[in-house]
Formats: structure tokens, sequence, C-alpha cells
């Protein structure tokens, strides 16, 4: 019967496919360590094409054109899901949570109860824990008929404890490729219990192409649409203060090349970029960062629903292989994840996270890309 599934999943999503012909296709993308086949999905509109897999619910690769028309894949990855299981994933493009970022101590309390989670950041909690976080199980995948923006729905239902969390909370992430070269992701989550949600997408962009050199990330330009962020303790943990970005290193407010001023940061507890940026306040979807890589024209234009956006700068990614025996070295990628902010089931005045039963979380977060 395995043998046999790959070729029903192939049945199945084309059955759904959109009416162009060519918008969706479907591989194996391997078999998991519990033998169940991985799948990838490609995804075409315009010059833009995209793949996603239902391990992790994960963005795998993003292929888009520079300013002469040649594509390159401009996020890190690797090309099979044992890859994603292994010590060298460092949460590439995954869908995180069910709290992604930071929880002080691994532990919330929630109506006079205490809720104990998997420190698996030395004494804290991060990205939703251990095995039964968001992006290490399978969830459901399905090609959702869109015309000509086509579109793939993951599901996945994680159960009452799982990582310690309360309450069945029912998830979709759909990724869907927009007629003007955009990706947009929604999340959305049920619970039956109140529970705390954050979700994000875990992307490490270059757009020089992934497994591009630290230099050529460093030479990009960044705007962060934000006055202030969120301070840390030694720990990375949010002491509930709020600072100003003007005068410091971490002001994007116009852009401005991510290496100039990272040499101030890397003798700090973020060895680098690793910051909570409390973005400008905005009804509903709105920009809220650009990166730009000069020279191969190519430009990524950020417009979410979320308060936060944590810009990480690869500080310890390691080497390790990824996609078509491409190297990742230290600080050659970065991750703009938008979010709540970190730690806030322990700061009553940070947007809450808080789900209550019969209501609907739900965030967006649109990626358009560009050449010039």
């Amino acid at each position: 019967m395995k043998a046999l599934l790959p070729t029903f999943l192939l049945f199945a999503a084309c059955h759904s496919m959109p009416s162009r012909p060519d918008a969706v296709t479907v591989r194996s993308f391997g078999v998991d360590r519990t033998g169940r086949p991985a799948t990838l999905w490609t995804l075409r509109s315009g010059a833009v094409e995209v793949d996603v897999t239902d391990h992790g619910a994960t963005l795998v690769a993003v292929r888009t054109p520079d300013r002469a028309g040649f594509p390159a894949d401009v996020v890190l990855g690797f090309d099979s899901v044992n890859g994603y299981e292994s010590p060298d994933n460092q949460y590439f493009g995954c869908t995180t949570g069910r709290v992604c970022n930071r929880i002080a101590h691994a532990v919330f309390t929630l109506d006079g109860s205490t809720y104990h989670l998997t420190a698996n950041d030395g004494r804290h909690h991060l990205h939703g824990g251990g095995p039964r976080s968001l992006d290490k199980v399978h969830w459901h995948g399905e090609v959702l008929a869109r015309d000509d923006q086509p579109a793939v729905r993951f599901t996945y239902r994680s159960r009452d404890g799982e990582e310690g969390y309360p309450g069945n909370l029912d998830i979709t992430a759909t990724y869907t490729l927009l007629r003007e070269g955009a990706l947009r992701v929604d999340y959305e989550a049920t619970t039956d219990r109140r529970t705390p949600v954050n979700l994000t997408n875990h992307a490490y962009w270059n757009l020089a192409g992934a497994g591009a050199s630290a230099a050529e990330l460093a030479a990009h330009d960044l705007q962060i649409d934000a006055e202030t962020y969120t301070v840390v303790d030694a720990g990375l943990i949010p002491t509930g203060a709020f600072a100003k970005v003007a005068g410091t290193a971490l002001d994007f407010r116009k852009p401005f090349p991510v290496g100039a001023r990272l040499g101030e940061l890397t003798d700090e507890p973020t060895k680098g970029y690793d910051h909570n940026f409390v973005l400008r306040p905005g009804a509903g979807l709105r920009q809220v960062a650009v990166l730009h890589h000069q020279g191969s024209g190519r430009r990524v234009t950020i417009a979410t629903t979320e308060p936060g956006l944590q810009f990480y700068s690869g500080n310890f990614l390691g080497g390790q292989v990824g996609k078509n025996g491409k190297s990742y070295a230290k600080r050659s990628a970065l991750c703009l994840e938008t979010q709540h902010f970190p730690d806030s089931v322990h700061h009553a005045h940070f947007p809450s996270i808080w789900l209550e039963p019969k209501q609907v979380y739900h965030t967006t977060t649109v990626w358009t890309f560009a050449a010039e």
C-alpha cells in the first residue's frame, strides 16, 4: 500500500488543480523516519515558482528572476524530507509554533493552571518545543482551485497537551501564489480551550541565491517600518521594556546595508541581529519591510497583519549542506519573521496571543518579488 501512496497523492492533487495545467505539480519528497511519504508541491505564476511540502507546512524554495531575467532560488532548504529531519535544519522555511520565538522558563499560567512546556533552548521554550512542534510534524496538504492563483492548503490538529499546550488546536496554513508575483501565506486556527497561539513562517532569505556568501548578504539593503524594538535580557527574553531604534544599529527606518553595523552587535547576547521590531501600527495588511540586493536587482517587499517582525541575521548557520549541494555559511541568510511579540504570555501590555474557543485566529503575510 505504501508504494501506491505517491500515485494516489498525484491523482488527488491533479483532480483539484487550477485551470492552468502547469500551475501546480506534485512529486515525492522522500520518506520520513516513520516511513511516511512526504510530498512536494510546485506552484507557478508568471516568472515565479514556489515549492512547499507537507513536512512542517514548509516553504522549500522560491525561484524568482534577477534584473536580467535569470531565476535563482532565494530561500534555504533541503532536497528531501530527510534534510528537514536532520540536526542541520534550523527551522528552514517551516511553519513555527504553536508559539513561535521564546517563552521564558518554558512555563505559563492560564486561568489558575500552570502549563510546563518543552525546554529546548536552555531553560526556555523556543519555536513550539520538541518533537511535536509544528515544524516537525506531518500536515495534510491539498491543492485549491483558484483560477491562475495556485494555492496549497495544509491542515493539522495539534492535540491537547502536545508540547505542554492546552486545548485541541486546528490549524491551517495556506500558501497562494498571486498573479503579481507575490506569495501569500494565511494562518488560521481554532481551539476548544483557551490557549496561546503565535504562528510565523521561518524562511531564510538571500536574494543573491541560496548558498551565496555572507558578504553578499551583508550587501543587502533592508528597510523596516519600526520606531522601537522589544528589549531582551541575556537569555533573549523580553524584559517588557521598549527602546527606540534611533541612533542604534537597529535603525532601519530608511534602507541600510545589513552588514554595515552588524559588528556593533556580535558581542551582544544576540550575536548579531536577533531582535523583535515593533512595527508601526496600521489597520489590516500593510507594507512593513523591504529587502533589496543591488547585485541581482532582486527585491522582496513584505506586508503583514502582524504587530512585530523578528530580524535574525543567521548567526548560528554552520556551513550545513542544503539544496543542490550548496553550503549555508554563518550569516549567509536572514529571517524576517512576522509575528506577535516574544514571551507575550508573560507581558500583559504586549498584543495578546490568547485564543478563545469560538474565536478564529487569522494572520496574513505577503512577500512580493520584483527585480530592477
